[in-house]
């Protein structure tokens, strides 16, 4: 009879020794999918691919104002992912041609609403090509108000700023203004 209870004994310790490992393995994936979970499009990694519309800007020390902006007002996932967006993308240049304390003001966390407003106001879904863009076209922007299109030659004008360059993204297009583009 010693000689059945104690390989019972030896294989219920064993079993009792893999529940606990099973348990902090269910504990430690679990973690693993909160985490994940909590990150939302931004956090992917991928070097392989195209950067998105804020990899780009993040990757430019003419937008470090836009970025600080995008991100003080919870934007970064949306503009993140797939898209297809056209963000009309004022330099830190721009900014600084704003009354004095306006950009700052606007960072504050009572203004949030005000800053989205603004940030939404440079930003279409769908991808806007300056070949394709004519002169008078007006487009409705994520904040529902309108932005004008203007042409004089080769140059185009958004709301009288002109862009100054195009960067095509992996979501989208940026379109780099020389000025803020405020909602009327």
């Amino acid at each position: 009879m010693k000689k059945v209870i104690k390989p019972l004994l030896l294989a219920a310790l064993m079993a009792s020794f893999g529940c606990q490992q099973t348990s902090t393995e269910k504990t430690e994936a679990a973690s693993e999918t909160e985490a994940t979970q909590s990150v939302g499009q931004s956090g992917v990694l991928d070097e392989t691919s195209k950067p998105n519309v804020v990899q780009t800007a993040i990757s430019s020390k003419d937008h470090t104002t836009l970025v600080a902006a995008v991100k003080a007002a919870g934007l970064v996932d949306a503009l993140s992912n797939a898209g297809p967006f056209t963000v009309f993308a004022p330099t830190n240049a721009a900014f600084d041609k704003l009354p004095a304390g306006t950009v700052e003001g606007l960072l504050k966390p009572e203004k949030i609403d005000d800053l989205k407003n603004v940030l939404e106001y440079h930003t279409y879904v769908g991808v806007l090509k300056t070949d394709y863009m004519q002169d008078g076209q007006e487009f409705e922007m994520v904040s529902s108000g309108k932005v004008k299109i203007t042409r004089e030659g080769e140059k185009v004008f958004v709301n009288g700023s002109e862009i100054v360059a195009s960067i095509e993204t992996s979501n989208g297009i940026i379109h780099v203004v020389g000025d803020v583009l405020l909602p009327k």
